[in-house]
């Protein structure tokens, strides 16, 4: 695991319950705006006992693959809003870190 991966999971260890954060996001908080497919690449490798399932897409798309559903009932489990075209409603819930 390399040092970008280690600052990414470093962030998404500090999103709040019931919060969520885009990987584009996450990679301007790094300093590296145009990075957000390699905060996807650290992503598929995520730890588990980190909130992995608090980071989408920057219009609130679950990322596909299959833990989605499992990411979508969480999210919901937690209080995460939805819009009607099942993407998070992220202008809502989007934590600023």
């Amino acid at each position: 695991m390399g040092q970008f991966f280690t600052e990414v999971y470093h962030i998404v260890e500090q999103i709040p319950y019931g919060k969520v954060v885009s990987y584009g996001q996450i990679a301007y908080m790094l300093g590296r705006p145009h990075a957000a497919r390699e905060v996807g690449r650290a992503m598929r490798f995520c730890p588990e006992y980190l909130p992995w399932h608090r980071v989408v897409m920057a219009d609130g798309s679950i990322a596909a693959g299959g833990m989605s559903e499992i990411r979508r009932g969480i999210l919901k489990s937690e209080g995460v809003p939805f819009l009607q075209d099942g993407r998070v409603d992220i202008s809502i819930c989007r934590w600023k870190g």
